[in-house]
C-alpha cells in the first residue's frame, strides 16, 4: 500500500475559483449572509450584497469586503412587500449584466405554538421565507447563466417537532421541498440547487440566546458543545458555490454540528 503525505505551508488556502462570477446573497448585511457575501468575494467573486431595511449595514458589507480587495454593490428590496422579486432584479439589473451564483439567506421567524399563530405573523414569514426565494429563483433563471449554483437556506427546524417555531419549521419544509424539485428541474442547464439546514447559531435569530442559560443548553445540543458561528455555514454554502461542488445536487446539507443525530423533538 501506497502512502501519500501531503504538507501544506500554509494552515489556510483560500482558492480564487470564483473569479469572474457574479453572486447574489440576500439578507447580507447581517450574520450568515454578510459572512456569506465577505467569503464568496474573498473568492473572487462579484457580490450583490441585498437587504430589507438596514442600508448603513449593508454598506458596512460591502466597505469589508473592498477593504480586502474584493468587488461588492448594495441592492435594497424589503421582501416582505408585493413584487419584492421583481424590484430586487431591477436593482441588480442596473449594476450587472450575469449571474451565477444566488444565495437565497434572508428569513425571519415569529416564535409560539400552533394556537398562539397569528394571521398577519402567518403571512409575512411565508412572504420571506417562501414566496420571495420562489420568485427570486423564477426572475433569477433568466439571468443565471449554464452551469449557475442556486443555494437556499433552509434550517434543522425543518427535521425536528419544535411546537415553539411552528411557522418557521413550516417554511423551511417548503424551502428544502422547493430545493429538491428545482434541481431536477434544471439539472439539464446544469445549474446545482442545494440546500444547507443549520442548527442553533449565534445570529441577530437567536435573540433568545441573552436569556440566562439558553445559549449554554443550545450549545449542548450537538456533539460539539457549542453554537454554530456564521463562519460555520457561510463555509459550506462558499463550497456549495464552487466547482468543486458540481456533482452534489437536490441535497439539503446538515449542518448542524451533528445536532440531529438522534433528535426528533426541541422545545
Amino acid at each position: 500500500m501506497t502512502t501519500l503525505i501531503v504538507i501544506y505551508q500554509n494552515s489556510k488556502i483560500k482558492m480564487k475559483n470564483l473569479k469572474g462570477k457574479t453572486a447574489l446573497v440576500t439578507g447580507a448585511s447581517r450574520g450568515i449572509g454578510k459572512y456569506t457575501a465577505e467569503r464568496l468575494a474573498q473568492d473572487g467573486a462579484r457580490v450583490a450584497v441585498h437587504y430589507g431595511k438596514n442600508k448603513e449595514a449593508a454598506l458596512e458589507t460591502v466597505s469589508a469586503i473592498q477593504a480586502q480587495g474584493g468587488s461588492a454593490f448594495v441592492i435594497q428590496s424589503d421582501l416582505s412587500q408585493p413584487h419584492a422579486a421583481e424590484l430586487l432584479w431591477k436593482a441588480f439589473d442596473e449594476q450587472a449584466d450575469q449571474l451565477d451564483i444566488l444565495v437565497n439567506n434572508a428569513g425571519e421567524v415569529v416564535y409560539g405554538k400552533v394556537n398562539e399563530v397569528v394571521e398577519e405573523d402567518f403571512e409575512r414569514l411565508f412572504a420571506v421565507n417562501v414566496k420571495a426565494p420562489l420568485f427570486i429563483i423564477q426572475h433569477g433563471l433568466k439571468r443565471m447563466q449554464d452551469g449557475g449554483r442556486i443555494i437556499n437556506l433552509s434550517s434543522a427546524a425543518a427535521y425536528m417537532a419544535s411546537p415553539m417555531a411552528t411557522m418557521y419549521a413550516a417554511t423551511k419544509g417548503a424551502i428544502s421541498t422547493l430545493t429538491r424539485t428545482l434541481a431536477w428541474d434544471l439539472g439539464s442547464r446544469h445549474i446545482t440547487v442545494n440546500a444547507v439546514a443549520p442548527g442553533f447559531t449565534n445570529t441577530d435569530m437567536s435573540s433568545w440566546f441573552a436569556e440566562p442559560g439558553l445559549k449554554e443548553w443550545a450549545a449542548s445540543q450537538n456533539t460539539y458543545g457549542r453554537v454554530g458561528e456564521p463562519s460555520d455555514i457561510g463555509d459550506i454554502i462558499a463550497f456549495l458555490a464552487s466547482e468543486d461542488s458540481r456533482w452534489v445536487n437536490g441535497q439539503i446539507i446538515d449542518a448542524t454540528g451533528g445536532g440531529l443525530l438522534g433528535v426528533t423533538k426541541i422545545g
